[in-house]
């Protein structure tokens, strides 16, 4: 199989490729002669197949969930001339339904419910957006929002006292980008019983004034949680109205399939009935929560559920090994260049890492983790290697490093001889490329968002967005996986450039890549005979773009199971 997912040519060649439909369920499939009928036909299409065998195609004949056929226009024409629909496309481009690899669903939902502070860009900006919350908000309510930078704030965090002056009686609550840092204001303090000698909680910090040492507001990493056990949970219907808000944000920007980072059981059962009722389009492959405790022990004793329908498929845990490197929260192997009092934190022990590692191979079960800083990479494939030595009957683990951010030069060959899969964002790199090296120095800067010096080494290389810290737009991520640049088109021929991918890798990154990271490759990321007929249909010709007009393509349409989940003539 990995032979057949190799590098393919999808500029040049256009051939034949479509499908016939099997059985439904996931793995490899036997295939039979198509039929004369398709349930839909897809014709006069730029399809790229991302299928190594036959990179191009006209037209794509669906049977039930399945792509049935792909080939030429004339062909399917006469190959199925009893089709039920048929769609003339008018050349529009065709490509597999997009996978993103890391994601946060319930963040983004949240982020849709709540006081919405992405892209705002100073601390004046955020309370103006308070003031407006508060005027709708009864006394003592919670306020809470998300999306301030705190990469970008680092050098200059706010405090509670401003917070305070205009939201006095209401506890206010703000989870900073990527959700390693939050600002609290008074109230919300009080409530969570945090003053001056409270002492930081283990893997977290609370930030205090250097001349009273009075908390001043801001909470890293797990301090977080001092204040987050005092607000109300969500409830279940909340909680499956914020994914189904961010399901539709998915399909409408071509997702048709997300790895979910972080899932706890409240989630899982609002995947389960949001699946029933036929409110969930993508498809989720769950990253159980890995710190709790009573949520592993109940998934490795049940063991891993595979959905023959590849709805909801839970065969995987999450672990965090560090925090964020804009927060210096990454461990690193060196102090940081621009605080050289702090090396970071460990937030999961490696014997922890190890010991859920070790249990969950035995289980079946695959093992994401967080490792932004090098010291924490170095930490997680440290215990990886140890557990897969022990463990020796696993089969095909394809145990994950999540963002792999940060890499020192001779942990870069261990993920391919470890068999380890680096899970990346290509946003993260233009987000950060501002002030990282500020962070680590020109020399460690070298071994960070080294996407060109990993996939040298043979590993397959999902890329992913991380919303809603990031765009979920799947052509931003392109865009800055071939150009290393922002959306302006800075800096100049790309940040450390030789770090580039080409469009082909980027594309298979979001998509048979993507696949092969949640052993899927048999199913989908790929328009082959046989596969889930997850497609999306997009404005632009992505292979005749110069990059930065990537940035506007939009998404037409979107199938999933062969059926449409968004259209863009619709759904405004």
């Amino acid at each position: 199989m990995e032979k057949l997912l190799a590098r393919c040519s999808i500029r040049t060649a256009v051939c034949s490729v479509l499908l016939i439909v099997l059985i439904p369920l996931g793995g490899s499939v036997r295939l039979s002669r198509p039929s004369s009928a398709a349930d839909l036909l897809l014709l006069n299409a730029h399809v790229l197949t991302m299928d190594q065998t036959r990179p191009a195609a006209q037209a794509i004949a669906i049977q039930g969930d399945r792509i049935a056929w792909a080939g030429a226009s004339e062909e399917a024409q006469r190959l199925f001339p009893g089709s039920a629909r048929t769609i003339d496309l008018h050349g529009a481009t065709v490509l597999p339904g997009i996978i993103d690899a890391h994601t946060h669903l319930i963040e983004l939902g949240k982020s849709l419910l709540r006081l919405n502070l992405k892209d705002i860009a100073s601390e004046k900006e955020a309370l103006e957006r308070v003031k407006q919350k508060i005027a709708s908000t009864a006394p003592n309510e919670w306020i809470l929002g998300w999306g301030w930078d705190e990469g970008r704030w680092a050098s200059h965090y706010p405090n509670n006292q401003s917070l305070s002056d205009i939201s006095p009686s209401n506890p206010v609550y703000l989870v900073g980008l990527h959700g390693f840092a939050a600002w609290a204001n008074k109230k919300a303090l009080q409530l969570a019983g945090i003053t001056k000698d409270t002492k930081d909680p283990e893997n977290g910090k609370v930030l205090r004034d250097e001349r009273t040492g009075e908390p001043t507001g801001v909470l890293l990493n797990r301090a977080q949680e001092l204040v987050e056990k005092r607000i109300p949970p969500m409830t279940l219907d909340q909680v499956k109205k914020a994914i189904e808000l961010a399901a539709r944000e998915c399909i409408r920007n071509g997702l048709t399939s997300v790895h979910e980072a972080k899932v706890s059981a409240i989630m899982i059962q609002a995947f389960r009935e949001l699946i029933q009722e036929g409110r969930l389009p993508p498809r989720i492959y769950a990253m159980l929560d890995g710190a709790d405790q009573a949520l592993v022990t109940q998934w490795l004793e049940r063991g891993p559920e595979i959905d023959p329908h590849h709805q909801l498929t839970i065969r995987s845990f999450k672990l965090f090994a560090d925090g964020a490197l804009g927060s210096r929260g990454a461990a690193l192997l060196q102090p940081y260049s621009d605080d050289p009092q702090t090396r970071g934190m460990i937030t999961t022990p490696e014997s922890e890492v190890y010991g859920l590692t070790r249990r969950s191979l035995e289980r079946g079960f695959q093992v994401c983790t967080h490792a932004i800083g090098d010291r924490a990479n170095r930490m997680v494939l440290d215990a990886y290697a140890r557990a897969l030595e022990e463990v020796h009957q696993t089969r095909d683990p394809r145990l994950r490093i999540e963002h792999a951010q940060v890499l020192a030069p001779d942990d870069i060959p261990r993920f391919a001889k470890l068999g380890v899969i680096p899970s990346m964002q290509p946003t993260h790199c233009t987000s950060d490329m501002a002030w990282a090296e500020k962070r680590v120095g020109p020399q460690r800067i070298r071994g960070a968002y080294a996407w060109r010096s990993l996939l040298k080494t043979g590993i397959h290389l999902p890329l992913s967005s991380d919303f809603p810290g990031e765009t979920l737009n799947p052509f931003y991520g392109i865009y800055a996986a071939i150009t290393r640049q922002d959306p302006q088109g800075n800096p100049q021929g790309g940040w450390f450039p030789e770090q580039r991918l080409t469009l082909e890798e980027a594309l298979r990154g979001y998509t048979v890549e993507a696949a092969y990271a949640e052993f899927e490759e048999g199913a989908k990321g790929s328009i082959e005979n046989g596969k889930l007929a997850d497609l999306v249909i997009i404005s632009k010709d992505i292979t005749k773009l110069p990059p930065k007009e990537i940035l506007s393509i939009h998404v037409l349409k979107t199938f999933v199971g062969g059926k449409l989940v968004y259209d863009a003539d619709v759904d405004k």
